[in-house]
Order: structure tokens, then sequence, then C-alpha cells
């Protein structure tokens, strides 16, 4: 399908889901703002080679996303938001007796709070429009719970709580709201900690992955980060109109378990 004319914005995009989110809608012909706390002469190339390669409109604007007035900042600065892709996340694991409050305090801001900011400041702009997406990058985690990560499956449920709210409240208009929960994904930092996991446990790599990282998900398989972004691209599609208030799991099966 065709985004032609619309504008996502995707926070923490400049790598990882948030890049591959980024890059499917650029390739479906939506113009895109990439997002991140840092500002470089990289993310602003970066921003400029997506748009050349894809023949849109890309541009990168930085924001703390552990910041209400600068998530709020962000989209009034793009000056439009047809897509709204909230993705921006850092993790932490350790006891819940033991986890630091600060810890806590920028998992539960950056990983759930910003998207309540950045989605209040999104919905004028899309009933302005007559037309709205909001995609949430929620996780496994945001549907069932690990040890020692409770920040983290605190903040996703969360995320997944506020995306059927604002489908409810939008159920009306032409805009829907739903989260993607991804089990593992290949990103760039995940593809960084395998060799030293195949060192640690002295194992070969289609070993280390199958045996001890993909554990809980049983395709034994890493989703990419384009899978993410064609459900992402599909959720903004004329075919999902009526899907709203929903998760959609894309975790090789961790939580039909």
């Amino acid at each position: 399908m065709s985004l032609s004319g619309k504008t996502a914005i995707i926070t923490g995009s400049n790598s990882g889901i948030g890049l591959g989110v980024a890059s499917e809608l650029a390739r479906a012909g939506a113009n895109v703002i990439l997002n991140s706390f840092t500002d470089s002469e990289e993310d602003h190339a970066l921003a400029e080679e997506l748009g050349r390669e894809h023949g849109v409109t890309a541009r990168y604007i930085q924001a703390d996303m552990s910041k209400g007035d600068q998530c709020r900042a962000l989209i009034e600065k793009a000056g439009a938001c047809d897509i709204l892709v909230n993705n921006a996340g850092i993790q932490h694991v350790a006891g819940i007796d033991a986890f630091p409050t600060e810890k806590w305090d920028a998992i539960i801001a950056i990983n759930m709070s910003s998207s309540f900011h950045t989605t209040a400041a999104a919905l004028p702009m899309m009933r302005k429009a007559g037309w709205g997406r909001v995609v949430n990058i929620a996780s496994a985690h945001g549907l069932t719970a690990s040890p020692y990560k409770s920040a983290y499956v605190a903040a996703k449920h969360g995320v997944v709580g506020l995306t059927k709210v604002t489908a409810l409240e939008t159920a009306e208009e032409p805009i829907t709201a739903n989260a993607i929960c991804p089990g593992y994904v290949l990103t760039p930092l995940v593809e960084a900690q395998i060799p030293d996991t195949m060192k640690e446990y002295g194992m070969d790599r289609e070993t280390v992955l199958r045996e001890v990282m993909l554990t809980r998900q049983p395709s034994r398989e890493m989703a990419t980060v384009d899978q993410i972004g064609g459900t992402t691209v599909f959720l903004c599609s004329d075919a999902a109109t009526q899907i709203t208030g929903t998760t959609i799991s894309v975790d090789g099966g961790w939580t039909a378990l």
C-alpha cells in the first residue's frame, strides 16, 4: 500500500527496531521523523540517507523521551503526525529489592510515560487531518512476565493498557491504536551480545541462540526489524481499519505457551 503524503514519527529510531520501522514506513511512501536523545551529525545524515533511498522527506529531531515536555515538543516540531510509533525504550535487570530507584523511574518514563505525552500531543493533529494511526511497540513482556525485569514488565503492561484506552477514546473516529508485542528481535544490540554469550557457554552461534537466548521463543528464531516494520505498515493500511485496541504478537509463539 502507499502511505504517500503521510507523516510518521518514530521515537527511538536511530537504530534497531525503530530504524527498521522507519525504513519500512518510508518504503511505503511515508515521510518520516527519526528521533533519539542524541543530536549528532550521524543522526541527521542517517535521516537524509533514508529519505534519498526511498524518495521521501526524512528528518531527525532530537528529544529526550524521559522528559514529558520534550516528548510533546517532538510532535510539535514535526508539524504533522499522521502515524505515531512509540518505540523508545531502555532496560535494566535486577531483583525488586535491589532495583535502583533511578533506573525504575527512567524505565517508566521512557518506556511508558513518553507514549502518553506523544499521544496526547499527536491526537489533535490526527483529528484535524481526519486520519491517524498510533502504533505502540510494546513487548511479549506487555502480556507476560519474567523475573528481574520489574520496571520493564510494568512499563510494557502499561503501554498495552494505554493502547486500549487510546483506541476506545478514538473508536468513532478514523484513528486506530494498536500495540505490537515482539519477542526477541535481532537488532545490532542483540547481535553484539551473541559472541560474548557463545564464549561464556562454549557454544557455537546456532546452539547458543536455540539453547540459551531463545529458550522462551518456541520458533527458536528471532524476529527481524523488517518484520516489525512490515507489521507496522499493515496496521497503517486500509485492511487494518477495524483493528484497534489490540495487541499483535510477533514472538515466535512465546505468549502461546
